[in-house]
C-alpha cells in the first residue's frame, strides 16, 4: 500500500511529522494545508517539498488524491479537519487533542466507524522504552495487584503565546499526556473524578496553571495527579515521576532513568512490624524508533496490517474524557462520574 499524505498545519511540530513521512518509500507528501500561504510555502522550501499549497483541506483532497491527512492544527481546527477528511475517504492521524468538545469528540469517534477510516491521535509519550519497561513489570504483577497510582508533574515552562492566555493552560495542553500514561500504565479507564484547579501565586498564566485531580479507575484502583506548569526549581521529567503501589511492593519511575520495584522479600515475613523487602529491577525494552516518530511508525504498521492503533480515537476519547470530566470538576467543586460523559 502507498500513502499520499496531506500536512494539515505547517508550524512547528509539523517538521518533525514531516521528517518521519520522508523516511518512507512508501509514502508521499502530496500537498500542504493552511490559512497561512506564506507559511506553507517556508514550510515547503525548508523540507524542500514540490507539492502544491492549499487554504481547503476539501480542495486540496480533490485535487491531489490523498488518502491519509496528518492534522497538526491547533485543537479548534481538529474537528473540522478530521471529519472533513473522513468523509472524504482519508484515515487521519492527528496530533492531540482529539478535539475541543467532548460532543465532538464521541462525533469523530462514531464517524470513524461508519466511514471505516482509520482516525488515530499523537499520544508519543507511550512510546518511550521506560515506561514500555514499567508497564511490563505491572502486567506480571511483579508488584502484585495495583491498587494506587500516582503522578507528579512539577515544571515552569515560560513559552509565552497563546498558553498564557488559556483559561486551563495545563489541563487544556498537557494534562492529557499523563492521564494517557496512567490509563496505559495500569490497563484501566476512569469512573470518576475530583479536581481542585488554581493559580499558585507567583503565576505568569492567566489561567489556572496547577491542578490536583483524584480517579477513581474501573479496575478499583485510585490514580492520583498533581501536576503545575508554574513550579520553579526542582523540576519533574516531562514524562512525570511515578510511585505505583501494589499489595506486593511499589514501582518507581522518576522519569528520567529506569524504572524499578522494591516487593516483599519471599522469605517469612510473619510477625514482624515492618516487612523486609528487595529490589527488582526493570527488563529494558528495546525499540528502532522512539516518541513521535515511534507512534507514527506505529500508526503506519497498524493501517497497513488493518488493525487499529493503540492512540485510535474510540480509546483515546477515554484520556480526552478525563481532561474534560477534571476541568467541570473544577468548575463545580465536585466529583462527577465520567461514565455519563460516554
Amino acid at each position: 500500500m502507498s500513502y499520499n499524505v496531506i500536512i494539515a498545519g505547517c508550524g512547528s511540530m509539523a517538521h518533525v511529522w514531516a521528517d518521519y513521512a520522508l523516511t518512507r518509500s512508501d509514502t508521499r507528501i502530496v500537498g500542504l494545508v493552511d490559512i497561512n500561504p506564506d507559511a506553507a510555502a517556508r514550510f515547503a522550501t525548508q523540507k524542500q517539498l514540490a507539492c502544491p499549497i492549499f487554504t481547503d483541506l476539501s480542495e486540496a483532497i480533490h485535487a491531489t488524491g490523498a488518502n491519509l491527512v496528518f492534522d497538526i492544527t491547533i485543537p479548534a481546527s481538529h474537528y473540522g479537519i478530521a471529519s472533513t477528511a473522513m468523509k472524504l475517504g482519508c484515515d487521519v492521524f492527528s496530533e492531540k487533542p482529539l478535539a475541543e468538545s467532548l460532543e465532538q469528540c464521541l462525533e469523530l469517534v462514531q464517524l470513524a466507524k461508519e466511514t471505516g477510516r482509520t482516525h488515530a491521535i499523537m499520544q508519543n509519550r507511550r512510546f518511550d522504552p521506560r515506561i514500555r519497561s514499567l508497564r511490563q513489570m505491572i502486567e506480571k504483577q511483579t508488584i502484585g495487584t495495583v491498587g494506587f497510582t500516582s503522578a507528579d508533574f512539577f515544571l515552569a515552562p515560560h513559552f509565552g503565546g497563546f498558553r498564557d492566555a488559556m483559561e486551563s493552560p495545563l489541563l487544556l495542553d498537557m494534562a492529557i499526556h499523563t492521564f494517557d500514561q496512567a490509563r496505559y500504565l495500569i490497563g484501566a479507564n476512569p469512573i470518576s473524578v475530583y479536581c481542585h484547579e488554581f493559580n499558585p501565586k507567583g503565576s505568569w498564566y492567566q489561567g489556572n496553571a496547577m491542578a490536583l485531580c483524584i480517579f477513581e479507575m474501573a479496575d478499583g484502583s485510585v490514580f492520583d495527579y498533581r501536576g503545575s506548569w508554574c513550579a520553579e526549581g526542582a523540576p519533574t521529567s516531562w514524562e512525570a515521576s511515578w510511585r505505583i503501589v501494589g499489595d506486593q511492593g511499589t514501582a518507581i519511575w522518576d522519569g528520567h532513568g529506569e524504572p524499578y520495584a522494591e516487593i516483599v522479600k519471599p522469605e517469612p515475613q510473619a510477625g514482624k512490624f515492618l516487612y523486609e523487602h528487595e529490589r527488582a529491577a526493570s527488563e529494558p525494552i528495546s525499540m528502532q524508533l522512539t516518541f513521535h516518530h515511534g507512534c507514527l511508525e506505529h500508526m503506519f504498521d497498524s493501517l497497513g496490517q488493518g488493525t487499529q492503533p493503540e492512540t485510535y480515537s474510540g480509546d483515546n476519547i477515554y484520556s480526552m474524557a478525563m481532561v474534560l470530566a477534571a476541568l467541570e470538576s473544577a468548575k463545580l467543586g465536585q466529583k462527577i462520574d465520567i461514565r455519563t460523559f460516554l
